[in-house]
């Protein structure tokens, strides 16, 4: 469970750091250089992904995007400084929910 989590945490954080610094370059004019890091970050974001001990590919990046929502409410909040408020974190929580429910579920 706490090799999953991390997993998901670390993997996200590729992932939105990834097409952060890509965003940068394209839209806010920085080095390309950023972009290439972007780019290197999302590929490391794709092998990460793999090490999931789940066995089904679209159930696990189903719930890597309820997790990737949390972390991008997260990120805006530590990274663009923009307070989340009430309904970004009621749609967290019901995301969080989700992906608890797809991953957790007792299944036969």
């Amino acid at each position: 469970m706490v090799h999953a989590f991390a997993l998901f945490i670390i993997a996200g954080i590729a992932e939105i750091g990834g097409g952060y610094l890509i965003w940068l370059w394209l839209r806010e004019g920085k080095s390309a250089y950023l972009g290439l890091a972007g780019g290197i970050a999302l590929a490391l974001y794709g092998v990460l992904a793999t090490f999931q001990s789940f066995p089904s590919f679209g159930r696990v990046y189903a719930a890597y995007g309820g997790v990737f929502i949390i972390l991008s409410v997260l990120w805006g909040w530590g990274v663009d400084r923009k307070t989340p408020d009430f309904f970004d974190w009621i749609g967290a929580g019901i995301c969080l929910v989700g992906v608890s429910v797809m991953l957790f579920a007792p299944r036969s």
